[in-house]
């Protein structure tokens, strides 16, 4: 019995380096904000949706896995990323990258072939667009790596509209903007918290080419431009009144917290509550969206 154990250890270890090279908690906030829009854009059918968070899982697991690839190097001077496959070697660095593009190619096929090419595409433009883009290009290179890079992130609301609608609006233009505005924000909180981090594997974040006040007012003036993002659907028609009142509410809880990372001396434990809150607030007010649409229109 314990030959048997011992015999499927290694796999069960592979299995699991090679989910935790895909993110899973990180794409499970992506797979909210690709499909809330599908609800939003229409009525697809259940087969579509499932589809959708497949092919979503693969396309930003494989960006994930590159992204390890590419950031080998200085994960193992990251104390959150020291652990990785590749730093601790459990990984051979190849097997990362063949895993990744293998499945950015197996999602690629499965948008375009269930879905339709333009939903491929886009999702094929998020893979590529956080990989060279950001991971390549703007993450070593300059500060305001997270508001450019942010974009790669933003994508996800297109794909699930173009999915069912196999085409773009001024609605799914406005879900990537609201995304867009809502990065830097989220992430200059982390950044706040592991700037030191950051400082040892020698990447530009914000606070510390700022400083920290710098930061806490850019998170503030983001925060109010993405509150007003938030509130623009309702104003053309798009959305209604039960989606303005999770609006107000989920707005109003951020920019307090942003507000309480602004005036605190010691900023670390707001600072991680909004981090974890605009999470949460991202994901509901996504929610809030299809809800509206599938309910009370």
């Amino acid at each position: 019995m314990s030959d048997a154990v011992t015999a499927q250890s290694p796999a069960r270890a592979l299995t699991r380096d090679l989910l935790s090279l895909t993110k899973p908690r990180i794409i499970s906030l992506l797979l909210v904000t690709t499909v809330a829009p599908m609800y939003v854009a229409g009525h697809p059918s259940f087969t579509l949706v499932l589809v959708l968070l497949a092919g979503g899982y693969l396309m930003a697991g494989g960006a994930n896995a590159v992204n390890m690839y590419l950031d080998r190097d200085i994960d193992d001077r990251m104390a959150r990323t020291r652990l990785r496959p590749i730093p601790s070697g459990r990984m051979h660095p190849k097997q990362v990258l063949a895993f990744g593009l293998m499945l950015a190619t197996a999602a690629t096929w499965l948008l375009a072939h269930y879905a339709n090419l333009l939903t491929a595409a886009l999702a094929l433009l998020g893979f590529y667009a956080y990989i060279l883009l950001y991971t390549r290009w703007l993450k070593r290179s300059t500060p305001q790596n997270i508001v450019i890079g942010g974009a790669a992130g933003a994508i996800p609301p297109l794909v699930g509209w173009a999915a069912v609608t196999n085409g773009l609006d001024l609605m799914a233009v406005y879900l990537f903007l609201i995304i867009f505005y809502w990065t830097p924000p989220h992430f200059w909180a982390l950044a706040l918290n592991k700037q030191y981090d950051y400082g040892r594997a020698g990447v530009p974040m914000a606070p510390l080419v700022w400083g920290e006040r710098e930061t806490k007012r850019q998170m503030f003036w983001y925060t109010l431009i993405l509150i007003s993002l938030t509130l623009l659907p309702v104003a053309f028609g798009a959305l209604g009144l039960p989606y303005l009142a999770a609006a107000v509410l989920l707005d109003a809880w951020l920019l307090i917290g942003i507000v309480r990372v602004m005036r605190a001396e010691q900023f670390s434990k707001p600072a991680w509550s909004v981090y974890k809150y605009s999470l949460l607030y991202l994901a509901l007010l996504f929610a809030a969206m299809a809800v509206d649409r599938g309910f009370f229109r």
